[in-house]
């Protein structure tokens, strides 16, 4: 009789197919954007004609209210952003006319360089469910939403809508989608997580990739990003932007549920978390996400394969201890490939550079974070390759 309750209590937890056995390591994935030789000749090519100061600026990812059009030339900005509340001209009814406008002034700007070989900008923004910046553009519902209609086509079928939509306003990089995996109801941010059940959040991570990036490089393709790495679902006590004290199991079968399917679907960028990791039963703190190199390097680069690159979140360097808003080696040694910072990106870039100089940045790091840069650009670009 107890026999037959536990074998029932495992078919629930399971759901209609047989439980896989859980993984004793990160997973080796491999992703639907294979890597092409003549591409990787081309990137190398532009690496090598760059001198420290443009391969710094590449790394460095600013706030349109902080970084202009004519700034983008003189520093050679690899990327720019806009958060909640920037619009061309700080204007909230901006049409997207207006916004196709300052995308291409951006574009010219950094084709205008006295680079050897130009680099386009992106731009990055935040239209996790719609491009919601822009006035009039369709909204869907939040991840909590999504995740309760079970239906990992439709979510598909939206990521396509937001692509358009996006790039209709001259974008090529939505940073979405958010694959937490919720683990406690007081975290403010639940809405975010499709589901607590990482089945769901693998089964939609990888659609809503498909979704947004479709045939790369197309007029309805946007670069996609995996985020946040890892965790953010996970905090003690739901404590946004606080420490998970999950085991490296739970992390590994539990919260990297959605990176599996999501790499494998081609993501080409991952975003750090904010939060920390404490392996209690493994006795090893990982520390504030954005300086794990365990993490960022030989979790996700090595071992899962990534080949994209990775950006931190919004000042995210500055919680890692030591560092501050316009310096961190450790999150760069860790593995960060650019660098979002919004408003100190000057000081930000005096400071990287001086740290490569001086030896606290190996500069086959920096090599290995641009040419990372460069490869996912030509996904996004890829007639200036």
């Amino acid at each position: 009789m107890h026999k037959n309750i536990y074998l029932i209590l495992a078919a629930l937890a399971c759901g209609a197919s047989a439980c896989a056995a859980p993984l004793a390591d990160w997973p080796h994935i491999t992703s639907a954007v294979r890597t092409d030789a003549h591409l990787e000749a081309r990137v190398k090519e532009i690496v090598g004609a760059m001198t420290l100061a443009q391969k710094v600026g590449q790394m460095t990812q600013p706030e349109i209210k902080t970084a202009t059009p004519d700034d983008v030339r003189r520093y050679y900005l690899g990327s720019v952003l806009n958060g909640g509340g920037s619009w061309p001209a700080m204007n909230k009814h901006a049409a997207p006319a207006d916004w196709v406008a300052l995308a291409d002034q951006y574009y010219d700007a950094s084709m205008a360089t006295d680079m050897r070989l130009k680099v386009p900008v992106i731009w990055g923004i935040d239209a996790i469910h719609g491009n919601s910046n822009v006035v009039g553009a369709t909204q869907f519902p939040h991840n909590i939403g999504l995740g309760a209609a079970h239906n990992a086509r439709l979510v598909g079928k939206m990521g396509a809508a937001v692509a358009k939509a996006v790039r209709a306003t001259g974008i090529h990089w939505v940073f979405a989608p958010t694959l937490a995996v919720v683990r406690d109801a007081r975290w403010g941010r639940t809405y975010e997580s499709f589901s607590q059940d990482p089945a769901v959040v693998n089964a939609y991570a990888g659609a809503y990739v498909r979704g947004l990036q479709g045939k790369l490089g197309s007029d309805a393709s946007v670069i996609a990003t995996a985020k946040h790495f890892m965790g953010d679902g996970a905090t003690d006590q739901g404590k946004d932007q606080g420490n998970a004290l999950a085991t490296r199991s739970q992390m590994i079968n539990v919260h990297g549920q959605g990176y599996y399917s999501a790499l494998a679907a081609g993501a080409q960028t991952v975003m750090v978390s904010y939060n920390s990791w404490h392996d209690k039963a493994g006795g090893i703190d990982y520390g504030k996400l954005h300086g794990s190199k365990a993490m960022i390097t030989e979790a996700l680069k090595q071992k899962m394969g990534f080949d994209g690159f990775v950006v931190s979140d919004w000042n995210g360097i500055a919680q890692v201890p030591g560092c501050s808003n316009a310096s961190c080696p450790q999150a760069i040694n860790a593995g960060i490939d650019m660098v979002m910072v919004p408003d100190d990106w000057k000081a930000f870039i005096a400071n990287t550079i001086g740290q490569v100089e001086s030896g606290v940045i190996p500069m086959a790091r920096i090599d290995d974070a641009v040419t990372r840069i460069v490869r996912v650009n030509s996904c996004a670009n890829p007639w200036s390759y």
